[in-house]
């Protein structure tokens, strides 16, 4: 199994094992419930659904309610699928906690970034804009975006205002400072996606060479 289901907390900044001053990103990892275990027979591939921080039942649908009782598991606000290894037998009520990570250098990543509301190109995508002299009507708009008679149409993926941020972001290979598994809590060097409280996937790193 390579990842959990974590919430930020906040940043500060700690020292490493060679004294450095590190600037990092505070995170409860788990605890994780298993709700439900996927299996190659019967689905296809082998994983399991994780649930993250507990949910009063009243605030769940019949469905959700249901769910949660045929596998016999509290009710949780957060449910995400994860693929597992060779060889990892996880079954439903099993709890995984942040001690997965341990012995872990560096770790991705995956949340939503803030969301920016409808921004135009200036701030969206670092334009120039227009001069910001005397007489000039376009300060901060994006400039021609048209062709001519041939092929007389904006072209597919032309930069322009739009909505910006709240879109799924993976940041890979943070290193890992710490881990405390008494708090069930990790940290991280640098700063992840999303505002204080999001919840976020955190994985053992794919791309990072052992």
């Amino acid at each position: 199994m390579r990842a959990l289901l974590a919430k930020k907390i906040g940043m500060t900044q700690v020292n490493d094992d060679k004294g450095h001053q590190v600037p990092v990103t505070v995170m409860q990892v788990g605890p994780c419930t298993v709700v439900q275990r996927k299996t190659a027979a019967n689905d296809g591939y082998e994983a399991v659904q994780l649930g993250f921080l507990d949910q009063k039942e009243q605030r769940l649908s019949k469905g959700e309610a249901g769910h949660f009782k045929k596998n016999g598991v509290k009710p949780a606000k957060v449910l995400r699928e994860v693929r597992l290894d060779a060889g990892d037998d996880l079954k439903p009520g099993e709890t995984v906690t942040v001690k997965l990570f341990e012995g872990v250098s560096h770790v991705d990543v995956i949340g939503v970034t803030k969301g920016q509301g409808f921004q135009g190109v200036v701030k969206r995508h670092r334009m120039a804009g227009g001069p910001a002299s005397h007489g000039h009507m376009s300060h901060r708009r994006i400039g021609a975006i048209g062709q001519r008679t041939w092929p007389a149409r904006i072209m597919k993926l032309k930069r322009m205002p739009g909505h910006m941020g709240n879109t799924s972001i993976t940041v890979q290979n943070l290193r890992v400072i710490q881990v405390r598994p008494d708090d069930n809590v990790i940290l991280v060097e640098g700063s992840i996606p999303g505002p204080t409280g999001a919840t976020v996937l955190i994985r053992k790193a794919v791309k990072k060479i052992k």
